[in-house]
């Protein structure tokens, strides 16, 4: 019975979960890590310009505008908005929220440009951007990448820099919290910060002596001289996981900080599961590095640590259910802080499998659309070919 197929899986699957809780950095620990301290008045507050791609962000563009520029900095604050030629009066939009506060001198505004071969759209909307501020007779300290779903509140940004500028950090990144209450975002979204956790550990990431490397797009604070150091955004031109590329290659400049907080919030509705799911297609092949036989492997993986628990506590017997029973259980424990956060039941811990399962299929369908010509879609943009083109 010991050198059973089953009792050989259910050996496996308890020993990865015993690993994932007690060695791998702490990724489920999600609430150590909104820790954001104030910056110590001795100091002087560095100038920042904000960075936004914007394309078809009518809905949001209007409180991620006033929220940005309200927020209580001491320093210079301004922004720089590229209008990535959309369609819905974005730009315009974006104007009359400046105006509404009475910041529109700090706010420019800039039409993109037709998107070159060799870029995503985001990245060369980006690149615009940061061409304008290197064109100003001076340029900010820090650079705020970030999106323009993203609504910031509090002091969140004055207690960015502080730790940016406490602990000289070369890259400081707020993973936004994303929106959570249709049924598809309960079902999924609190697990997209999971797995993401737990393939960058946010403590590895700060690391100095750990290659562990990682940003999160909505909001990235990188000090200019280390943007620069890194050739600019170019360097990453054709990523379409650009923030955890940009992460690694400013890893290169000096130490980097991942975290969380309440005060950076997504508000770009999924009200349906496909909608999630085409987010997190996008991305899971490039993820893989274009690779069906690591698709495979991963796939494989994935059955075994999430899948083969839940099999085997319902139709296993004896010693194989009980290891079984005690990996569905860790599974559903290591979820709680997550679920905590999100300010879920607790008994979604238990639907971790069928979540996982969830994203096998959308993992398997990036893949499908890549192989058709369709990889990477966003916004009627297929970009999934172009970091593989250069």
């Amino acid at each position: 019975m010991l050198s059973s197929p089953s009792f050989i899986l259910a050996s496996l699957a308890l020993a990865i979960w015993v690993y994932l809780l007690l060695g791998r950095g702490g990724f489920w620990l999600t609430p150590k890590y909104d820790d954001l301290q104030p910056q110590p008045a001795s100091q002087a507050w560095p100038a920042i310009v904000a960075v936004v791609p914007a394309r078809n962000e009518a809905d949001s563009i209007a409180d991620s505008v006033t929220s940005i520029l309200q927020q209580p900095y001491p320093g210079a604050l301004s922004m720089v908005l590229i209008d990535d030629q959309s369609s819905d009066g974005t730009a315009e939009l974006a104007r009359k929220a400046a105006a509404s506060i009475s910041a529109s001198d700090r706010l420019s505004v800039l039409e993109g440009r037709e998107l070159p071969s060799g870029w995503t759209g985001k990245m060369w909307a980006v690149q615009q951007g940061l061409d304008l501020v290197a064109s100003w007779p001076k340029q900010p300290q820090f650079v705020l990448l970030t999106d323009a779903d993203i609504v910031y509140s509090g002091d969140v940004v004055m207690r960015l820099v502080a730790r940016a500028q406490g602990e000289n950090l070369a890259m400081a990144s707020i993973m936004a919290k994303l929106r959570c209450e249709s049924f598809a975002e309960r079902f999924l979204i609190p697990a997209f910060i999971f797995f993401f956790e737990m393939l960058y550990p946010f403590s590895w990431v700060a690391r100095a002596d750990c290659s562990t490397a990682a940003a999160a797009g909505g909001c990235i604070l990188a000090r200019w001289d280390a943007l620069q150091g890194i050739g600019g955004i170019q360097s990453i031109r054709g990523s379409l996981i650009d923030d955890c590329a940009l992460g690694a290659r400013l890893k290169t400049q000096g130490s980097v900080w991942l975290g969380l907080s309440h005060h950076v919030l997504s508000v770009r509705p999924s009200e349906r599961i496909s909608q999630v799911g085409r987010m997190i297609s996008r991305s899971a092949f490039a993820q893989l590095r274009y690779s069906v036989t690591i698709l495979i492997g991963v796939m494989a993986a994935m059955a075994l640590v999430f899948l083969v628990p839940v099999a085997l506590t319902i139709c296993g017997d004896g010693i194989n259910r009980l290891f079984a029973g005690a990996s569905w259980l860790l599974m559903a424990l290591a979820f709680q802080p997550t679920l905590r956060y999100y300010e879920q039941s607790p008994l979604w811990g238990l639907a971790l499998p069928a979540i996982a399962s969830a994203y096998m299929v959308f993992t398997i369908n990036s893949a499908y659309q890549h192989f058709r010509g369709r990889g990477g879609m966003w916004k009627g943009r297929v970009q999934a070919n172009v970091s593989r083109s250069r």
